[in-house]
Order: C-alpha cells, then sequence, then structure tokens
C-alpha cells in the first residue's frame, strides 16, 4: 500500500521547515548530554542524537518505553509481547528472544545501569530526558552499542524540598498513579529523591472463549530511590536503587489478525528486577578527576503464550503452550580518569579520558514446551575486560580531532540439557576519529568515522538440523557527516546528520522450522546466522522553530537504504542480496507544534509516520506505512496541571510484528501481525509540591 495524501504532505513539510535559513543566533541551546565521557550542550555535541526532554515526555507516562522513542529519526521498534519493547536503530536490532542467548544492538542504559538485555525496566515517570545516540558507540559502551546507545536520566536529588503527584485514568480501564519526593537529609550534605509509579491497563484484546477482555492487560510497577553524598567539595557520591516489577499478561495474536483472541491458556510476560549502582565522582588534583562506577541487576523474567491460539481443538486438533523462564544477572565496573581544564596536554590544547571496565553477565533458561518430554535447561555466561582511551585535540583554533579507542576481551560459555557446550574468547576492537569545526558556541559542523562492533555466538540447534552453530561477530564501519545550527536570532534550531555504514558478518536474526507430525504443523525455533556484507545510508534531521513565546513547531525525519550486499539463508538455501533487513523503513517523521494560549492553556499535537518494512529476515511480508495523530490539551493552575489527552485520534490500524507460517488452520501459510495500539484516550491530573 502506497502512502497516503497524508503522509507524503506530512513529509513534505518536514523537508521545508528543514530548509537551512541564515541570521545571527541570540539564545544558547540549554540542553546537556551526559552520555559521553564529558557533558556537553547539545549543539555542541558531534553525533547524531536525539533528546526527548521532560517537556514531551510529561503527557506520554502511560505509553510504552519503545513507542516513545521511536518517534526519533531512523529508530523503530518491534513487540511480539505485551507491548514493543526491542528497539532497532538504523535498521539494527533484535526483535525478540527465545532459546538463543543475544547479545544487544541497542544499549539501554538507566541511571550508569546497563538494561539492555531486560528492556520493560524502561519506566517514563520522574523521567528528566532521554537521549538516542545513533551509531556505533564503540568507545564509550563497547559491545552493546554497535547500532547506538538509549541513555536515559531520571531527575537527580536537590536541595529543595518537594515533590509530584500524577494520576491517570483512561479508556481501556486505564489507571496509574505515581509520586516522586525530594527530601534533603543533610542540607548541602545528603540528598535524596525517590519515586514510585504503577501502570495498569486491560490491554486491547477480547478474549471470546474465557469471556474477558484483561488477557494482554498492563500491570507494571517502578520504584527508584537515590541518594546523593557530598563527602567534600572535591568528592561526591551517588547511589541509586531500582526495582521494577511487571506482571504483564500476553495474548495478542489470533487467526484472523484482530484485536480479539480465542486462546484457552494465555500466556504471560513478566518481569522481576533488582538493581543498583554506585558512582563516585573524585577530584584526584585540580588537572583531572576519577569516576568510579559499579552496578549490579538481577531478574527474573516469564515470557510464554499459547501456542495454537484456540481451545487446542477447534482446528488443527492439537494443543500447545510454551514458556520461557530466564534468570539474568550483570556486574559491571568502569573506572576511569578525565582530565579537566588545567590538566590539558601539549600547552592546553588535547583534554583525555583513560579508563578500564569489566563486566559479568550470566543467563539461565528453563523451557517448558508441550512437545518436549523434559523441560530444556540452558546456561550461559559471558566476561568481558576492556581498557579505552579518548583524545580531544584542538589543532587550530575553532578546531578539533577526537580519537578514541576501545579494546575488549570477550568470553563465553555455553552448556545446555541436551550436552552442548561451548565456549569462545574473542579478542574485539572498537573507536572512532573525528574532526569538528565550532564556528561558534551554538554552531558546529564535524565529521567521524568509528567502528563499532558485536560479539558472536551460539545457536542451541538440534544436530539433526544440519545448521551451523557458531555466528561470528560482526563489525560496523560509519561515516557521519552533521551540522548543528541555530538560526532567525535564535528561534531555528537546525541538526542534520548525513551518515554511511558498511557492515562486515552481519549478524541476521531468522527462524527454522521442521515438520511436528504429532500437531500436523510446523514447530519453530529462532535462529542467528552471519550475512556476509550489508551496507546502510540515510539521514536524520531535527528542527525546532519558535515562532513567537506562544508557539514552538518541531519536526524530525529520518530516511534509511539499508540492504544485504551478500545474503545467503542457510535455513532455506534463498539468496536474498540487495533486501532490506527486517525493522528498516525507508522513512519515518513526527511534525508537531506546542501551543500556549490564555495564559492558563496549552495545546500538543504531533503526527508521527513510518514507511513500510520487512517483519522479518525468513519471509517477506511487509508491514502497511502508517501515520498516527496525536494530541493533548492542558489546564494549569498554580501547581495543579490537568490533561486531557489522545493517541492514534484517528483509530488508524497499524501492526508491531509479523510472522508467516502454517499454524494448523485451514489457510495454510499465512501472515499474523500483532495489532498497534487503538485509539486511547485519558485524563491526567497532576500537583507538584
Amino acid at each position: 500500500m502506497k502512502p497516503s495524501i497524508f503522509t507524503r504532505t506530512c513529509i513534505t513539510l518536514s523537508i521545508l521547515t528543514a530548509s537551512t535559513l541564515y541570521a545571527e543566533e541570540i539564545a544558547l541551546d540549554p540542553i546537556v548530554i551526559g552520555a559521553d565521557f564529558r557533558s556537553e550542550k547539545l549543539s555542541q555535541t558531534a553525533t547524531s542524537v536525539s533528546v526527548i526532554g521532560e517537556e514531551k515526555l510529561y503527557d506520554k507516562v502511560t505509553e510504552p518505553f519503545a513507542e516513545v522513542v521511536g518517534t526519533t529519526p531512523n529508530v523503530n521498534f518491534s513487540a511480539g509481547a505485551s507491548r514493543a519493547k526491542y528497539i532497532q536503530i538504523r535498521g539494527m536490532g533484535e526483535r525478540g528472544q527465545f532459546e538463543t542467548p543475544v547479545n544487544p544492538s541497542v544499549g539501554l542504559i538507566i541511571d550508569g545501569i546497563d538494561f539492555s538485555n531486560v528492556p520493560l525496566s524502561a519506566s517514563l515517570f520522574d523521567v528528566k530526558q532521554i537521549e538516542v545516540l545513533r551509531g556505533p558507540q564503540g568507545t564509550t559502551f563497547g559491545a552493546n552499542a554497535l547500532a547506538g546507545v538509549i541513555n536515559v536520566e531520571t531527575n537527580e536529588p536537590t536541595n529543595e524540598a518537594g515533590g509530584h503527584l500524577e494520576t491517570t485514568i483512561g479508556n481501556y480501564n486505564t489507571r496509574a498513579f505515581g509520586i516522586a519526593l525530594n527530601t534533603p537529609i543533610v542540607e548541602d550534605k545528603l540528598l535524596s529523591r525517590f519515586s514510585i509509579y504503577s501502570n495498569k491497563s486491560d490491554g486491547y484484546i477480547t478474549n471470546t472463549y474465557l469471556n474477558r477482555d484483561d488477557t494482554n492487560n498492563i500491570d507494571e510497577l517502578t520504584a527508584k530511590g537515590k541518594l546523593r553524598w557530598i563527602v567534600s567539595g572535591n568528592h561526591t557520591i551517588d547511589l541509586t536503587y531500582m526495582h521494577t516489577d511487571i506482571n504483564n499478561g500476553y495474548d495478542a495474536f489470533n487467526r484472523f489478525n484482530t484485536r480479539t483472541s480465542e486462546a484457552d491458556q494465555p500466556g504471560k510476560d513478566t518481569q522481576k528486577t533488582d538493581a543498583v549502582a554506585l558512582e563516585s565522582t573524585y577530584q584526584i588534583k585540580r588537572t583531572y578527576h576519577m569516576v568510579t562506577s559499579l552496578s549490579y541487576s538481577s531478574s527474573d523474567l516469564e515470557y510464554s503464550y499459547d501456542e495454537d491460539w484456540t481451545d487446542g481443538w477447534n482446528y488443527g486438533g492439537w494443543d500447545s503452550t510454551d514458556q520461557y523462564l530466564r534468570t539474568k544477572k550483570q556486574f559491571d565496573v568502569d573506572l576511569r580518569l578525565v582530565s579537566d581544564e588545567d590538566g590539558k596536554l601539549f600547552n592546553g590544547s588535547t583534554a583525555w579520558t583513560i579508563g578500564a571496565y569489566y563486566r559479568e553477565y550470566s543467563s539461565d533458561l528453563v523451557r517448558n514446551y508441550t512437545w518436549l518430554t523434559v523441560p530444556f535447561k540452558s546456561y550461559y555466561d559471558a566476561e568481558s575486560v576492556a581498557v579505552y582511551g579518548q583524545l580531544d585535540i584542538e589543532v587550530a583554533p575553532k578546531w578539533m580531532l577526537v580519537t578514541g579507542l576501545r579494546l575488549e576481551q570477550w568470553k563465553t560459555d555455553y552448556s545446555d540439557s541436551e550436552s552442548v557446550i561451548f565456549n569462545d574468547t574473542e579478542n574485539l576492537v572498537g573507536g572512532k576519529i573525528g574532526l569538528e569545526y565550532h564556528e561558534s558556541e551554538t554552531d558546529l559542523y564535524y565529521l567521524t568515522f568509528s567502528r563499532g562492533y558485536k560479539p558472536g555466538g551460539f545457536n542451541p540447534v538440534t544436530d539433526s538440523s544440519g545448521l551451523p552453530k557458531r555466528y561470528d561477530t560482526e563489525t560496523l564501519w560509519n561515516i557521519d557527516l552533521g551540522v548543528n545550527g541555530t538560526y532567525l536570532q535564535g528561534k531555528l534550531h537546525n541538526r542534520l546528520n548525513l551518515f554511511y555504514g558498511k557492515r562486515t558478518d552481519q549478524q541476521v536474526g531468522t527462524y527454522y522450522s521442521y515438520y511436528n507430525p504429532v500437531t500436523g504443523a510446523d514447530r519453530f525455533s529462532d535462529y542467528i546466522f552471519n550475512a556476509q556484507k550489508g551496507t546502510y545510508y540515510g539521514l536524520e534531521e531535527s528542527v525546532d522553530y519558535i515562532v513567537n513565546e506562544n508557539l514552538l513547531l518541531f519536526a524530525s525525519l529520518g530516511l534509511l537504504h539499508a540492504e544485504f550486499d551478500e545474503f545467503y539463508n542457510p535455513v532455506d538455501g534463498t539468496v536474498k542480496d540487495g533486501r532490506a533487513p527486517a525493522q528498516s523503513p525507508k522513512y519515518q517523521y513526527s511534525i508537531g507544534l506546542d501551543y500556549m494560549f490564555l495564559d492558563n492553556w496549552r495545546f500538543k499535537t504531533s503526527v508521527d509516520g513510518r514507511g513500510s518494512y520487512y517483519f522479518s529476515n525468513g519471509h517477506d511480508e511487509k508491514s502497511d506505512p502508517y501515520a498516527l495523530w496525536n494530541a493533548s490539551i492542558e489546564y494549569m493552575y498554580g501547581n495543579w496541571s490537568a490533561i486531557l489527552w489522545g493517541r492514534n485520534l484517528t483509530d488508524t490500524d497499524y501492526q508491531t510484528r509479523g510472522y508467516y507460517f502454517d499454524n494448523g488452520f485451514p489457510e495454510g501459510e499465512s501472515l499474523y501481525t500483532q495489532q498497534g495500539d487503538p485509539l486511547t484516550f485519558g485524563f491526567t491530573l497532576s500537583y507538584d509540591f
């Protein structure tokens, strides 16, 4: 299906709004990026990055995290679970997980804790800002950042006592409540902040067999605590604790691709996580400081579903469920020395960073599947040791040369209940070299050449499959060419980035199937292999135009051309050179406005759209292009705020996951899709004190 006239018009407006207009700037960029070794203003950040701040988040707290992040250029998401939780950047990223241990392509960092393998931990309540960094971030983050990094910063403790209360009600029995408290214990010495947020909904599925409308429900609780101890004028210690308790249902697929279900045994999508982080910032000398970060997380997860989608006996005469129980643990240590202004080398021209990193990660699986005589069990352990460094060299007035390097050793051990044992050690190299021209405090031109990597791994496939079990490390060479500018006396802020990348031994997620004589249908297992080469290129554009003190216009655009240069699929023996990888829409955009009127009223609206893309690398079915219209109107009175909001106001049908196979129904092989959220609306009341 071709994009609608409305969709094409929105793309055109986004491009026109992004036209470069030159004038004297009078405003400076207040947004600060904290994901790199040094905090930097957004306008002076030489990478493709989008920032979603509090002003864009406060009316979206009940939305899925992945879908909110997916409104930024060239960022997509997929579901296949209770809600969208897997993120792809520039067509790179996982779409789900079954038996195979997975190393993520997109890193997710929340207050310094790595949640890349447990994405349901991300909540939007009490969040200061979300930073979306596109392209390999190998120097800073290593193996989990081949495609990019999502860095989430929640609000920090301050000296000012106060808090925030918030409650939401909406259709589909949506109800949410949150409270954040900022409580200084000892002024200027010991500060604290605590928050808790509960979000519940019946979901959008009606189960006609069980006569229930809550089998795909949302039930999420997140709690955070932060302590900041100002030990002295040159030493600060931050302690963070996070608890996540997710008890979502999973009942999303049916024969007719609607929001109904006939499952007699609906599944679950649950996660219980406890995580703690300790960060010490110590000014050893006036020339440099030391940052020590330690974090630990432990998660128990269940992912289960009714495989036949029915009561088991209406169609194929078989009944089956599949359950994956995982326990994941991770421990990280990062120690770095960072130079200050007086510590620059070579006559004050070169800022430097040097660091060391250590990580332990484990993932134990128990799979309970109807067609297994005993549960399948596997044990996966990974250990990583890395050293890294970066030099920021002022080679001439306004000119900066940036060089970064990371050397990492990655060790893995795998064993399972079918007597399969696997272990490996890899030496990995990532880094970047970039040239920056800082024309002014708000205008920057840059060219960056970077290398990212993603460790190889192992597929627990049966010997009878005849498929290679080992897949190799993927490497990515990437070029970014960008300009950040402020024009029209500070009214227009523009960020444009062009990119080009070459992928070698590209890791491709697909599946293999074999006939199950008991069910008369196919049995599926996930599978990862290496495509020899791949290429992508495109652009990312973000524009904010301050029309006057009451009206802000904003637009963003992502264009992406991604393809396999050499693609041989060992599962089915097909060659698909030139085909696009899954989850790689050719375009996506967001365009909207933020309008203040009558002193106390605020109206926000946006249209978010994306083009068609392949659901999977294992079949050729595609999604439909779509555009979603969202809006909210807010009334403010003193410390009170009341928001009436609506999402997908035109009730557009769109898909967030797609499978193509024979599930035993009369129609044989067919496309089965998970539907995106329908029209939702609600009311949020909040109070600041």
